[in-house]
């Protein structure tokens, strides 16, 4: 998968960390969009269509398990928690409701570009499976 062809939501209500985040992931050739709150969230899930999400815990309006229960009851798009939230039972809990994957503040920007690329690894791998033409046969009632 091309980075090109990647659209990261990323949702984040500290300015200084998603403006450093979205210039790294912009440098790395990801197309990135980005919401300070959880309403805004889901409202640019709808329109942009993301191929990931990287998402906060604590955000204003709706929090970030709120944002990963909603969209998750209509999609499976990828989502990786970036959150101070660090114990033990935040981390199941959130990866029991559909996460991809967690990270805790701080983190290194590597340690987030790698996670970000197995991710999208494992994306494609699905996708190709998805796209394997049917090679069964039929002869009349047969197949």
């Amino acid at each position: 998968m091309d980075e090109k062809d990647v659209k990261i939501l990323l949702v984040e209500d500290e300015e200084s960390v998603a403006s450093f985040v979205k210039t790294e992931l912009e440098f790395e050739d990801y197309q990135v969009v980005w919401a300070e709150d959880g309403k805004k969230a889901l409202d640019l899930f709808t329109q942009e269509k993301p191929t990931l999400i990287l998402l906060d815990w604590m955000l204003p309006v709706y929090d970030g398990m709120t944002v990963l229960r909603r969209i998750r009851k209509q999609s499976d798009v990828p989502i990786i928690m970036l959150t101070a939230k660090n114990s033990a039972s935040d981390i199941s809990s959130a990866l029991d409701q559909g996460l991809d994957d967690y990270l805790t503040k701080p983190f290194e920007i590597e340690e987030l570009l790698a996670r970000i690329r197995v991710v999208l690894r494992r994306l494609e791998k699905m996708r190709q499976q998805n796209d394997v033409p049917d090679t069964s046969l039929e002869f009349g009632p047969l197949k």
